[in-house]
């Protein structure tokens, strides 16, 4: 009975620290509201640093590629996502779509479809000289916008929002264990109790 406390116990420990860790790793990236957009835009730099090491260097080669072959912005080509820019803007896009799939709004580039937009005119683009994905942002299908720095931040936002949910789900379990400890505990003073009355 002691042993299966201990172990017990030890359990609810790591599971308390591996909940708060994930916690503070996933405080931050919470997302931007873009002015008359239906879905929010994220960049990395709002994410902790430890999340970000999870999309840099070669790990992104290989990211983007899965992201490619999974056709991941297919549904905003093929028509069960309008092709008409104000639908398409008030569209409640997942971030991966909205990192990955499109500019970032402040590139200032003109609609023509869902994953086809012209760039503005040079010397209207003073306002995004800061934004890398301005001039990383592709036409061709299989590119758009997997390289930016915008696609890492949609994939970011996704591991948080599962990890999240993790954490949510590590709170029951901990209640669930906390119980079960809390009888195993009890039953254990119960039995001493018995025991020291039998002896006397």
């Amino acid at each position: 009975m002691v042993s299966y406390l201990i172990i017990l116990f030890a359990g609810i420990a790591a599971l308390m620290v591996f909940s708060v860790f994930l916690f503070f790793v996933t405080n931050k990236g919470a997302g931007h509201v873009v002015s008359g957009r239906g879905y929010r835009e994220y960049r990395t730099v709002d994410f902790s640093t430890w999340l970000n090491s999870f999309v840099g260097g070669k790990r992104w080669v290989g990211i983007r590629s899965c992201l490619a072959e999974a056709s991941v912005c297919d549904d905003l080509s093929d028509g069960r996502v309008s092709q008409i820019a104000d639908a398409f803007y008030h569209k409640n896009l997942s971030p991966i779509q909205s990192g990955c799939c499109k500019p970032p709004s402040d590139c200032n580039f003109t609609f023509k479809n869902a994953t086809f937009w012209i760039p503005p005119a040079k010397n209207k683009t003073a306002v995004a000289t800061n934004n890398g994905d301005c001039s990383t942002w592709s036409n061709v299908q299989t590119e758009l916008c997997f390289n930016c720095n915008a696609c890492k931040a949609g994939v970011l936002a996704n591991i948080r929002e599962k990890w999240r949910h993790l954490i949510v789900f590590n709170i029951c379990l901990l209640i669930l264990l906390i119980t079960v400890y809390s009888c195993g505990c009890c039953a254990r003073r119960n039995n001493q109790t018995a025991r020291k009355s039998d002896s006397a």
